[in-house]
């Protein structure tokens, strides 16, 4: 209990100080956001701060913060470290410079954003990288919520059933214009998913069970298969400290926000939000399984889905346990819709679609969707995966990115280290899985450690000498 509440108020720290310093060096702006200088009534709707943050929580919220720290558990209490560290130093700064650079840049879906800041063949890639994740996202964040629907209704209401329902109400979702089904439900649901990750936290307490906690004993891998913690805890976490998912959610908000002013709660807030929902799910499944051996077991024989059934109804009972279920359910459809939203959003700026009239959101929306559709007869555990590794591998290239728009628009080119760095590690995260993973090369640790971090090296000394440069140029210009 002890690391649980000290890893919640770190959190809170770095939000009032850290976030606070990430914002200073932004420095926010008067200047009309692009919701107040030219809405449309469908992308671009102005909305209070209060439903802005709360849409923006439930669009990156979805299974991540809830499956990727369960399935993280597994290597131990240590997970927690990486949850509010990678959250605050990585997660939340690479939100909420996305965010505001789409800001400052009209609204631009992320693909645009790097291509600007990066270059014409990285926009390429990041235009079909964008796609390809947010179309995964859907199938992923539609199978996930199905199971569980299934699991609390009669047998005819099986997952394929759920699927069909979950997919029609995203077709609806991505068409409409933002503030008649997202900008009303939402609220709601937020309010749903955050009472919901309180109810937990309050049966696992007064229930008898005991939070794990990261002491000498505790701060080691405890994985039963001996998976090494680098990179595999990193990848696995996903959502939960560090995702490049967010990064596409929001341009979204940023056609949305009233004011730059707004955005460290909007967006570095919403993340650390999630990672609290994140801490939460880790220490039950430690907490209710009792250790990292009984956890695994259970994701093994029960599944994900089954896993966060078996905990809501054994620490709330059937009741409260369906109400938190329910609360599950929630999080992946809002972030599915979303997801799909934004996938037609990318591609209307990538092709210069108008996108104004019903008729010509439908014909992107329906290919997106039904191609989801048939992702999610893909066994969930290989989608997953594929997607973990890619949203990290997203996030490592935004933050690398988000790092170049600093140099070229911050008051000193060195504050673009608050980028910088964080994409230097998620540099070396990402090399190093993809050398030794399954899904990957599958090389041995010997080869992958050190390849990965000589990669993410060369990133950084590359970076370096570019902002050493820049810093020059800049000294030359004022003198």
């Amino acid at each position: 209990m002890i690391t649980f509440i000290a890893a919640l108020l770190v959190l809170l720290v770095g939000y009032l100080i850290y976030g606070r310093v990430v914002e200073r060096i932004v420095v926010p702006s008067d200047d009309p956001t692009p919701a107040m200088a030219h809405p449309d009534g469908v992308d671009f709707t102005p909305m209070k701060k209060w439903r802005v943050f709360l849409i923006q929580l439930l669009n990156i919220a979805g299974t991540g913060p809830i499956f990727g720290p369960l399935m993280g558990a597994v290597f131990g209490p240590v997970v927690f470290l990486w949850i509010v560290f990678g959250s605050i130093l990585g997660g939340a700064v690479h939100d909420y410079l996305s965010g505001m650079a789409s800001v400052r840049n009209d609204g631009a879906s992320i693909s645009e954003i790097v291509g600007k800041y990066l270059g014409a063949a990285a926009k390429q890639v990041m235009r079909i990288f964008s796609v390809v994740l947010l179309v995964c996202v859907g199938a992923v964040f539609t199978t996930s919520p199905a199971g569980l629907l299934a699991r609390l209704t009669p047998d005819y209401m099986n997952t394929t059933f759920w699927i069909v329902v979950i997919m029609a109400y995203y077709v609806l979702a991505t068409l409409l214009p933002i503030d008649k089904v997202i900008g009303k439900l939402y609220p709601v649901f937020g309010v749903v998913l955050m009472f919901m990750a309180v109810g937990i936290v309050g049966g696992l307490v007064f229930g008898g069970y005991t939070l794990p906690e990261l002491t000498s004993g505790t701060f080691a891998n405890l994985h039963p298969e001996g998976k090494p913690i680098w990179s595999y805890m990193f990848v696995t976490v996903a959502c939960g400290a560090v995702s490049g998912f967010h990064s596409t959610q929001s341009p979204m908000m940023a056609r949305c926000i009233e004011s730059e002013k707004q955005g460290r709660a909007i967006f570095y807030g919403a993340m650390l939000v999630e990672a609290v929902i994140a801490m939460v799910w880790a220490a039950a499944g430690l907490g209710f399984y009792g250790n990292t051996k009984g956890l695994s077991g259970a994701l093994a024989s029960l599944g994900q889905s089954g896993v966060v059934y078996d905990i809501s109804v054994g620490v709330l009972g059937k009741i409260g346990g369906a109400l938190a279920v329910i609360g599950v359910v929630v999080c992946p459809i809002s972030t599915g819709d979303t997801a799909f939203r934004s996938a037609r959003l990318t591609l209307a700026d990538w092709f210069k679609l108008d996108q104004s009239s019903l008729g010509k959101r439908l014909v992107l929306a329906v290919p997106l969707i039904g191609t989801a559709a048939v992702l999610t007869q893909i066994d969930f555990d290989v989608i997953w995966r594929y997607f973990s590794w890619s949203n990290q591998t997203l996030a490592m290239i935004v933050l690398w990115a988000m790092a170049v728009y600093l140099v070229q628009n911050a008051k000193k080119v060195w504050y673009s280290l608050v980028s910088a760095v964080p994409a230097a590690f998620m540099s070396a995260v990402s090399a190093t899985y993809i050398l030794m993973a399954d899904e990957g090369f599958r090389l041995s640790t010997k080869i992958a450690y050190p390849a990965g971090i000589a990669a993410a090296a060369f990133l950084l000394v590359v970076f370096l000498l570019y902002m050493i440069r820049s810093g020059r140029a800049k000294q030359r210009e004022l003198s």
